[in-house]
């Protein structure tokens, strides 16, 4: 953590000093830990999976809807010991997993805590919840620790990864990132109540007026990795107010762009992916970043799912 080059920023900054481009110094700092039911149903299943939000980002999307811990960087500092606590509180409420999202910056601080973990009774799944924008080098430190990997795919092309998130080299870090994942933890596996153990399920949001790269992001993913992978097409945009000004990221996702993405889908050969209903582009389904830790509700008493379906 001295010289950081855990992500593909290698930004290498001694983040015992000062904070890396991830806004984070090498201490862990988590914003929410709590069972989460927004997840996919193969996720969340019926009692929640067990969510770890941690705090900062190595890749800072604009209109990222968790502006709040990604960017603004609010949470709570954690020990590695207090996390191997929490980790084993989640597992006794009864979650399906321990969901790490958003850790990447964190990467050599978590090994030890999961191997701890581990090594005091952690026998959930562990899921890596990400951007995709992961070093291959260091994805490849988790290989036996991860069950499952969660990553988005967020860009087609490097002109939209600048602009959005100054990563004009996203669309290449995430195909090598997936291929890493994919390697690492093979096929999908469900047990027998369709909860997810082990495997790939990549997603896509669909942001407005982005169809064409969306249909190319599902067009790549189906002709490179078949069924082997889970897919979810997200309609999950949320405008948020950093991006009030923006032309195209101020507006919502409307039905008939969203249901030309699914019929595309379908068309080009993908029969299994999780779609969600248009009200799931909405600032309710965001997590309460404010709440006590450890162990946070759902916020204003909205309803567990976010209208995932097959």
């Amino acid at each position: 953590m001295s010289d950081c080059s855990i992500c593909p920023r290698h930004c290498h900054v001694d983040r015992s000093k000062s904070p890396g481009f991830c806004g984070m110094p090498d201490t862990l700092r988590i914003a929410r830990a709590a069972p989460h039911f927004w997840e996919e149903p193969s996720i969340s299943g019926t009692n929640g999976s067990g969510a770890v939000f941690f705090s900062g980002c190595n890749l800072h999307c604009c209109f990222c809807q968790n502006h709040d811990i990604a960017s603004c960087c609010h949470g709570t500092d954690c020990t590695p010991d207090a996390l191997v606590r929490i980790l084993l509180h989640l597992q006794a409420k009864g979650v399906h997993n321990i969901n790490l999202v958003t850790a990447s910056h964190y990467t050599h601080q978590l090994i030890p805590v999961l191997q701890a973990a581990k090594s005091q009774g952690l026998r959930l799944p562990i899921v890596w919840n990400s951007s995709a924008y992961e070093s291959v080098e260091t994805l490849r430190l988790l290989e036996g620790l991860v069950d499952i990997y969660l990553p988005d795919f967020k860009y087609w092309d490097c002109d939209t990864a600048k602009r959005y998130a100054h990563a004009p080299d996203y669309p290449d870090i995430a195909k090598a990132a997936i291929a890493e994942m994919v390697r690492q933890v093979s096929a999908l596996q469900m047990d027998a109540n369709g909860i997810l153990r082990h495997g790939v399920q990549v997603r896509h949001l669909v942001l407005p007026k982005a169809g064409q790269a969306a249909r190319q992001i599902l067009w790549y993913l189906h002709q490179t990795y078949g069924d082997r992978i889970g897919i979810s097409i997200m309609s999950q945009y949320t405008p948020m107010p950093q991006v009030a000004d923006d032309p195209v990221l101020s507006l919502q996702l409307s039905p008939k762009e969203y249901d030309r993405i699914v019929r595309y889908a379908n068309q080009i050969g993908i029969e299994h992916a999780f779609i969600q209903e248009l009200d799931s582009g909405s600032s309710a389904y965001i997590p309460d970043f404010f709440a006590d830790l450890p162990d946070t509700a759902p916020r204003n008493g909205f309803p567990h799912e976010r209208s995932w379906s097959l």
